[in-house]
């Protein structure tokens, strides 16, 4: 590590200097190397516990990108097929026109699923069961596979109940096994986080700016618990110690770790890579009404990159400003972890750029 990572660990000194942050995790792979490991600030304001390298973070839809990945192993392993219908193992979700749904059509947000019954309220979401059947039971917004919206909470649930019933095990058991132990990173990204890991991991706080207000209620399809992170949600025992494969706690160290196995084939080969990572859907993404354009599980273009990069870059950002993603192109992985939530992803972008702007200069 060199000069891009004293250029980092300056700008994201600066900005808890100066209170845009309080705490910040940056790390960033390429070709298999580590290039930056940068931290600031404090994890918990209480207490002023600096942020380390190993601290978690709970980072909200930048936990998609590590559900996304297990899927992709579900499929290298024989357990399930891109295309096989999510019937196969799971009869009662075809009722209402849904058993034409695929993997497929989960991993790109086009089941017509969005959001969650209205009945499923955060208290709910630790009851596997329960948030299950009422998927299973729900009516789509579309035929699956005909349009695409983005599914903020239900993701998770869907490819976590395929991946329970193929293999026996939940996600937060597959990702132990099948990720963070093999790679080394146990301890840096949870799903239902052990409950003597809890003192550990940082506390969130919610930026006092305004946030933009959401669509009138009668227009909304996501809830506002759904569209809108909240540091309290994030803070809650309850949640952080449960299963909800949407959502996330992790280091920036851990997710940019695992993108890198990604990109070096160690937990996929390069053919799986590609499919992975090519245009799997274009189109208008109707629970926000912005462009979408979807790999197999993420979104294809890293957040802020001019035109003329013509980026493939392929993860997920969390709604209150972390980021995560792979670049196959530029052989990078990259993370950003914070711990107060905004209503924009400035500190993501401000970052990307001065790595970006370092690449272009190291061709």
């Amino acid at each position: 590590m060199g000069e891009i990572q004293e250029q980092i660990q300056r700008h994201i000194g600066t900005l808890v200097g100066t209170g845009a942050e309080t705490g910040v995790q940056v790390a960033v792979y390429r070709d298999g190397a580590l290039i930056v490991d940068a931290v600031a600030g404090t994890a918990d304001p209480a207490t002023c516990r600096p942020v380390t390298s190993d601290t978690p973070i709970f980072s909200f839809s930048t936990g998609k990108n590590v559900a996304a990945t297990l899927a992709h192993l579900l499929v290298a392993r024989g357990f399930l097929d891109y295309d096989s219908p999510v019937t196969d193992l799971w009869p009662e979700f075809g009722v209402h026109g849904k058993a034409t749904a695929t993997l497929r059509h989960v991993l790109t947000h086009t089941v017509g699923l969005p959001a969650m019954p209205r009945e499923i309220t955060p208290r709910e979401l630790p009851d596997w069961p329960r948030v299950c059947g009422s998927l299973a039971a729900a009516e789509p917004r579309w035929r699956p596979g005909t349009a695409m919206g983005y599914h903020s909470y239900t993701f998770g649930y869907l490819v976590g109940e395929l991946a329970r019933r193929a293999t026996g095990q939940p996600m937060c058991e597959l990702l132990r096994e099948w990720i963070t132990a093999p790679l080394g990173i146990e301890g840096q990204l949870y799903f239902a986080a052990p409950k003597d890991s809890l003192p550990g991991l940082a506390r969130l706080e919610q930026q006092t700016r305004q946030w933009p207000a959401g669509p009138d209620d009668r227009d909304a399809i996501l809830a506002p618990w759904e569209n809108q992170p909240s540091a309290d949600f994030g803070n809650n025992g309850e949640i952080l110690r449960a299963d909800i494969p949407s959502v996330g706690i992790a280091t920036a160290h851990g997710l940019a770790a695992m993108y890198n196995a990604v990109l070096q084939g160690k937990l996929v080969d390069s053919a799986r890579l590609a499919e992975l990572s090519a245009l799997a859907f274009e189109g208008v993404d109707q629970t926000f009404g912005t462009p979408a354009r979807m790999a197999l599980g993420f979104p294809i273009g890293r957040i802020g990159a001019p035109a003329e990069e013509n980026s493939v870059a392929f993860g997920w950002p969390g709604g209150g400003g972390s980021y995560a993603y792979a670049d196959p192109v530029r052989g990078v992985a990259f993370a950003l972890t914070k711990t107060r939530l905004a209503p924009n992803f400035d500190t993501a972008l401000s970052v990307t750029t001065i790595l970006a702007d370092h690449l272009a200069g190291t061709r």
